[in-house]
């Protein structure tokens, strides 16, 4: 390898940049003695620390050697300009196979996507058999496992290795965008919870629906989240609802980003939409909700999927009524301050239940459901008290954990 050209940190700069691959050429024995020429020819040591790096690069990319074992060469240089290579007094086996028969392993991989050893013997033997090419004479004669040993070389190593950007998946199902609801009801946030596996057996499945203006919410709980339990379950929340919905936000699980949720969605003209990328509050309502509600009152115990029909009825006649009707929960207040920085507050007269949020709303009659008045919400408000409901739902939950556990 005739490198005298490359004398400064410039040039080699250069010559790594415009290069495919570099020869690794220098045979072991000339290694130590390349090393202190190219140390002495680029007056290494009158070098800047990124120039000096340049040059580490350059022998790291010839020699094959380590970062950590080319600097100690260095000290070595730097007290006798010169390095001189300590014969070797191990006793070794003589290498069948050189550097040149790992680079045509290398080539014959590359090409044919590394095949197993078997097949790359079969074309090796090829090589030099069929097609006469005594390159490959000293290859055509490996053993299949001896083809794994060379591949673990570090040389084989160091030219197959290669680095792939990761590449997204786009499903273009939904729109990957934060929905803007506009102080409007009827846009909600949708995710599913898990209750737990025991002994290889799935729990029940719980899918919680918020609404972001008011915080009305629905609970639903099935036994799977395949389509022939989910589809049913969502026409059902989506009916429950007593205004109409005109958003479905979800985050990117297959159980809602698919063709039969977007049917469903696109016949009631329910615009589909999922949480982007790196922005973990697009569903932050939701998923707060499942701590601060569902985990709070249907734990983490694992309940068997049989038992999915009464916890969602559970669910529906007593836990969501609790919660629309009788639970508060605090509402944000959004001001502008004096840096034009939008900033959030929740003062205590900004407390109230998601029913008295929607009534709250400027005209909120005009969001209901053909059928739904005012009136009958009223009269399911205030059939009983906050206390008198918050008693029954817990009476009725300790009803089904104890048919459901001392089962």
């Amino acid at each position: 390898m005739n490198d005298k050209a490359l004398d400064s940190a410039i040039a080699i700069k250069s010559f790594i940049g415009n290069a495919v691959e570099l020869p690794l050429s220098i045979e072991p024995e000339l290694r130590y003695e390349w090393i202190a020429d190219t140390l002495k020819r680029t007056k290494y040591l009158t070098l800047k620390k990124n120039e000096k790096s340049i040059i580490k690069s350059y022998i790291a990319n010839v020699t094959t050697y380590s970062r950590s074992q080319i600097t100690r060469l260095i000290k070595k240089y730097k007290k006798g300009h010169h390095l001189k290579r300590k014969p070797s007094t191990r006793n070794k086996f003589t290498k069948k196979y050189t550097l040149a028969d790992i680079f045509l392993l290398v080539e014959i991989d590359k090409a044919h996507e590394q095949l197993s050893g078997g097949l790359t013997k079969k074309l090796l033997e090829r090589a030099y058999k069929v097609y006469n090419l005594k390159s490959y004479k000293r290859l055509s004669e490996i053993s299949i496992s001896h083809i794994y040993n060379l591949r673990k070389n570090k040389i084989y190593i160091d030219k197959r290795r290669r680095f792939e950007k990761t590449k997204s998946s786009s499903v273009k199902i939904g729109k990957r965008k934060k929905p803007r609801p506009k102080g409007q009801p009827g846009y909600i946030r949708i995710d599913t919870i898990h209750q737990g596996d025991q002994d290889k057996q799935k729990g029940v499945y719980h899918i919680n629906a918020v609404d972001e203006v008011t915080q009305f919410e629905i609970i639903c709980s099935v036994e799977k989240i395949s389509e022939l339990y989910l589809i049913p379950i969502l026409e059902s929340i989506l009916g429950l609802f007593p205004f109409k919905i005109k958003g479905f936000h979800s985050d990117n699980g297959s159980e809602y980003i698919n063709h039969r949720v977007a049917d469903l969605l696109n016949k009631l003209h329910i615009e589909l939409t999922k949480s982007r990328a790196r922005q973990s509050s697009d569903n932050g309502l939701a998923e707060t909700k499942n701590g601060c509600i569902i985990r709070k009152h249907l734990g983490y115990e694992h309940i068997p999927q049989k038992w999915a029909a009464a916890v969602n009825e559970f669910n529906t006649k007593y836990l969501t009524p609790y919660v629309n009707y009788h639970r508060p929960c605090y509402f944000p207040v959004i001001k502008t301050n004096k840096v034009s920085k939008t900033v959030k507050t929740y003062p205590y007269k900004s407390i109230m239940t998601p029913y008295e949020k929607f009534k709250s709303l400027p005209h909120c009659e005009q969001y209901l459901k053909e059928g739904i008045t005012l009136l009958e919400l009223d009269k399911i408000a205030s059939s009983m008290t906050d206390l008198e409901a918050a008693k029954l739902m817990q009476t009725e939950k300790n009803k089904l954990f104890k048919l459901i556990f001392d089962r």
